[in-house]
């Protein structure tokens, strides 16, 4: 049985993309930006305050939809399938999406002269610097979610194949009490394996309470319950985090792991409470959330790029015009990439 309520929150989040990598823009800390403008506080709030769950929370629910999904098929239909589903899409982005927008970054950021798309993938492939692109220099932009959620696909799959060869009992325990001490690794985690400060470790706990713990329906409910002080704590939690950083440049991991957790409790409590539901809209989105996430990064970069000559004297302008064509521009790829073949292919997307 299809969890709409899962379905939902996912295409929610992923919608937030385009808002939150725009912010990027005007961040003010952590990595640099493909389009980077001007440091501004008020929009670097935007993605302080969404970074300690807005990815973790994807990783969450990719680990619930591996257990229903292990449910239909064999491991190795499993496999086969995360394979042609995430590492060719993230083929696809890192041959043709991201040289695209490391080069614009590479004339936005850094003044180099235009010398032609074909010219920068030699420099694409063999400069590594800091991995985020802004430099002209090699990126995995947004696919590194991609590149990870099968690798940790992969390993969960080992895990949960010696899990049950081992008969060994890893029933969840529905307490309310036991959900704040499942929180508490994440105050370590995310320095563990971490890449460019993107975390292994972190990421495949996550995946792992996806499938042992929050696949329960019992402890779904058992959030839901508490679904407003989990919002409320995990809310304060991120805006006093935002606000500390924001003024004195300082990152507490408390703040932020208590922000992640109490917030991934929150919207999987307010996931199944108010977005239990299908519908044609609900529909379209989820079956088109994939496809949106490949293709967004790119639009905003450019029309950023093609925006800012005239609107750099006016933010509020420069913010919301690349926003709003970036999402038109988005959703028409993902039906481009349902209606061609070929697209439909190296996109992972499925037919409709």
């Amino acid at each position: 049985m299809r969890k709409h309520y899962i379905d939902n929150l996912r295409s929610f989040i992923i919608l937030l993309l385009i808002p939150y990598h725009a912010a990027m823009s005007w961040n003010t800390w952590g990595e640099p930006n493909y389009i980077f403008f001007e440091g501004n506080k008020a929009l670097s709030s935007i993605v302080v305050l969404l970074h300690p769950y807005f990815m973790p929370v994807l990783f969450l629910i990719a680990g619930i939809s591996t257990r229903f999904a292990l449910q239909k098929k064999t491991q190795m239909q499993y496999i086969l399938n995360r394979s042609k589903k995430l590492l060719l899409p993230f083929i696809f982005g890192i041959l043709f999406l991201m040289p695209a927008m490391t080069y614009l970054a590479a004339i936005f950021n850094c003044g180099a002269a235009p010398q032609g798309l074909i010219r920068h993938y030699g420099m694409f492939f063999t400069k590594f610097t800091d991995l985020t692109g802004a430099d002209g220099g090699f990126s995995l932009g947004q696919f590194w979610f991609i590149i990870y959620l099968f690798i940790i696909s992969m390993l969960s799959v080992c895990i949960i194949s010696v899990q049950k060869k081992l008969r060994l009992s890893l029933k969840p325990s529905l307490s309310p009490r036991s959900f704040y001490l499942l929180g508490l690794p994440l105050l370590f985690l995310p320095q563990l394996l971490s890449i460019a400060g993107k975390s292994f470790a972190e990421y495949t706990y996550l995946f792992l309470l996806g499938y042992y713990i929050f696949s329960d329906e019992n402890a779904i409910d058992t959030i839901k319950t508490h679904t407003w002080l989990f919002l409320l704590v995990g809310q304060a939690a991120a805006i006093l985090h935002t606000y500390v950083l924001l003024c004195s440049d300082t990152q507490y991991p408390l703040l932020s792991a208590i922000a992640e957790w109490f917030m991934l409790l929150g919207l999987l409590g307010f996931a199944k409470k108010y977005l239990n539901f299908s519908g044609k809209m609900s529909n379209y989105l989820s079956k088109r959330s994939f496809a949106f996430y490949i293709w967004h990064f790119i639009w905003l970069v450019l029309f950023q790029y093609l925006i800012f000559p005239i609107c750099k004297n006016h933010i509020i302008l420069l913010y919301c015009i690349p926003i709003i064509l970036s999402y038109i521009t988005t959703f028409l790829c993902c039906e481009l990439s349902i209606k061609i073949p070929l697209l439909r292919f190296f996109t992972g997307t499925n037919r409709l």
